[in-house]
């Protein structure tokens, strides 16, 4: 089925979020929406699913005009779409996921046809190599599965146009490789696959024909062929370096230790065993290591999330271990959490009261019990400005932010006080190639203003490129730690669980 939009435009307000976009898709290819947060991709295919309304313009399919009044209409006129957060009911199983909203009945009593939803799984499943059982409990399953599952949920209405928001942005390396190969066999079955990202190399990967949009409106196409240099330049509008620039580290005294940490979940498994290292003022440790090998548990432990059952931790010669995690913040910790929805932002609150949530008692936010509004906002309007929070007010709420513009505010808060350490777990994950370089800028100016910096992260490409040291981690277990100019070989080794010594 080819797709045509002539002319779409969304506003919210006097923002205009979509303007006058032209897009064609043909059967059996692979077209990517490439462009920063917030530059109305997600926009324009919700305008597509019937999620919004179009102001002006229409949507063809084979040469026809569509018009939704909502999801239902679009899926029932061969349209899916996976959103980059799941809609997925946790505790139901796969199958009751895929029937959920088509259900289907059997019998007199008309009691719910589970087999036919099974059969149907298994039969997508087995097709494109899913490798998903119809009765696990989606809670139960990794990230990777669980997206596996949303696209089954699509194929199993008969889309023949499959949209994909951010698909990989809570994927590990590993998750996305395995995604873009099923793109691939999706696309050689006759799907129309629209992939909405921002990173360079999946487009590279599987993409056909590349449409750029940067602030609502189409600003080129390209070939796949192109660099990804070229590529970033049409996202963001200028040129953007695709190497992190650092000079050499100076590493003043320990900042942090940590020695013989232990964390033991509420199952009894040991998530961290006996973790010991040290971090200066002025260098950058980073944590490496296949994701669910003890780095979050790490990063909680030490702001106080998780307890621990043995070992301590001392920021600048205090002990921090199992402090309430508000004097832990205001011991001078920053910290900007893997998952910024869930735990970086209150979602209801504004993006002004977002900014001061581990400061609101502070002076100059407080006086006294009462918050002073005025200083908030003027505080506010300085962060949006100066770290590119794509937002039409500071009122506007987290939740109506994309998932980029989010961290930019996760980020604001904690990068804005003076830090004797900072923790940041995945801070680029599911950022645009302009904002990866913002970030990665204000994290070496933290580490050369005398910061201790911890980074997590799953992008072995940002580890090597950030760390004036690398700690690898394994079953909750530091197996070295060793300097940046590590190959990636060995690196690869030790993330597998070879210790230092073997895998050199």
């Amino acid at each position: 089925m080819k797709l045509e939009l002539k002319g779409i435009t969304k506003r919210f307000g006097t923002f205009t979020a979509n303007d006058s976009i032209d897009l064609v898709v043909e059967p059996g290819k692979v077209h990517a929406l490439l462009g920063e947060n917030g530059a109305g991709k997600s926009t324009l295919m919700n305008v597509l699913f019937g999620l919004y309304v179009a102001d002006e313009g229409e949507v063809l399919l084979d040469g026809k005009p569509a018009d939704f009044d909502g999801p239902g209409d679009a899926m029932a006129a061969g349209i899916g779409m996976v959103h980059q957060h799941f809609m997925l009911v946790p505790p139901f199983t796969v199958a009751e996921n895929v029937m959920l909203g088509h259900e289907q009945v059997k019998g007199a009593a008309k009691l719910l046809d589970l087999e036919a939803a099974r059969a149907k799984v298994k039969e997508i499943s087995d097709r494109f190599k899913f490798d998903v059982d119809p009765d696990a409990v989606i809670e139960d399953l990794p990230v990777g599965a669980q997206q596996r599952v949303e696209i089954i949920k699509a194929l199993s209405r008969d889309a023949k146009i499959l949209i994909l928001d951010e698909p990989t942005a809570v994927l590990t390396p590993q998750e996305t490789d395995e995604l873009l190969s099923i793109v691939k066999d999706l696309r050689d079955a006759g799907t129309a696959v629209v992939l909405i990202t921002h990173k360079l190399r999946e487009v590279q990967a599987v993409a056909d024909t590349i449409t750029v949009i940067r602030r609502g409106k189409v600003v080129g196409t390209a070939e796949p062929t192109a660099s990804q240099a070229e590529l970033a330049s049409l996202m963001v509008g200028r040129d953007v370096s695709m190497t992190v620039d650092k000079d050499e580290a100076k590493p003043g005294k320990v900042m942090l230790t940590v020695d013989d940490l232990s964390v033991v979940d509420e199952e009894g498994i040991a998530r961290l065993k006996h973790v010991s290292f040290n971090v200066r003022a002025g260098e950058i440790l980073a944590i490496a290591g296949v994701q669910g090998n003890g780095q979050t548990e790490l990063a909680e432990a030490l702001l106080g999330v998780v307890p621990t059952t043995a070992g301590t931790a001392m920021l600048d010669g205090e002990i921090i271990t199992d402090k309430p995690i508000k004097d832990v913040l205001h011991s001078g910790m920053g910290f900007v959490p893997e998952d910024r929805t869930e735990d970086g932002l209150v979602a209801s609150f504004t993006i002004a009261n977002n900014l001061i949530l581990d400061l609101h008692d502070k002076a100059p936010y407080a006086k006294g019990m009462a918050l002073q509004p005025k200083v908030i906002a003027e505080e506010a309007e300085k962060h949006v400005e100066q770290f590119d929070v794509r937002t039409t007010s500071i009122e506007a709420t987290a939740s109506s932010l994309s998932g980029g513009n989010q961290q930019k505010v996760v980020l604001a808060r904690e990068l804005s006080r003076p830090l004797k350490l900072l923790i940041a777990s995945q801070p680029t994950r599911g950022l645009d190639v302009g904002s990866i370089e913002f970030v990665h800028k204000r994290i070496i100016a933290e580490r050369d203003g005398g910061a201790a910096v911890i980074i997590v992260s799953s992008e072995l490409d940002e580890v090597l490129a950030l760390a004036d040291r690398i700690a690898v981690m394994y079953h909750g277990e530091i197996v070295g730690i060793v300097p940046p100019d590590t190959d990636r070989d060995t690196l690869g080794l030790m993330m597998a669980g070879a210790h230092e010594e073997e895998a050199a």
